[in-house]
């Protein structure tokens, strides 16, 4: 089974991280990470407490706690394998300490092997605005082979719902990683 790496940070946004994950574990063995700061945010913003999130967890998802630097998908021999790395939500700590080469937990040195094995690596970054700093960083992972993306719906699909508007920008991540799904509307699609 094909395998992919989810990791959700600390940033607003946990709706996007549990979105792809209800798309992933449909058809892919996923390796989850959540940080320490992603598990308040969701709480915060959804009510979810971690014990009932890790219970909820699909039974093709093998979960990591952010300190399980020896984990299997810290290894660029393991990560080669996979389809690659999402970063959703992605908080500008994170970005920035990937675009810094700094490994200090288990989904900075994720992403740090998926730029050294070139493997897809995409940055869902939740911040607004930006900072000089913050686009620094893009560019840094940009240039190291990242993808970056700002949380950014899209309304010519007419959104009626929250639901909507997380399942456009979702489905976008899905896309580069070439995952088929429904969430959206495409451009000119009539038979949606």
């Amino acid at each position: 089974m094909q395998s992919i790496v989810l990791c959700i940070t600390g940033a607003s946004g946990t709706v996007y991280g549990l979105k792809i994950l209800e798309e992933l574990s449909r058809g892919l063995f996923v390796h989850l990470v959540v940080s320490d700061s992603g598990f308040k945010v969701m709480e915060e913003e959804i009510g979810l407490k971690k014990e009932d999130f890790l219970k909820s967890i699909p039974e093709n998802c093998r979960f990591y706690s952010q300190e399980e630097i020896d984990a299997p998908i810290s290894s660029g021999s393991v990560l080669i394998n996979t389809e690659g790395v999402i970063v959703a939500p992605c908080s500008v700590g994170t970005l920035g300490a990937v675009a810094n080469g700094i490994s200090s937990n288990l989904i900075h040195r994720v992403c740090d092997v998926a730029l050294k094995e070139k493997k897809k690596l995409y940055m869902l970054v939740r911040e607004m605005p930006l900072s000089l700093i913050h686009i620094e960083n893009m560019k840094k992972v940009t240039l190291a082979g990242a993808t970056v993306a700002v949380a950014s719906p899209a309304f010519y699909h007419r959104p009626q719902t929250v639901d909507d508007m997380v399942s456009f920008v979702a489905g976008k991540v899905l896309d580069h990683f070439g995952i088929k799904h429904h969430l959206y509307r495409r451009w000119k699609d009539e038979d949606f």
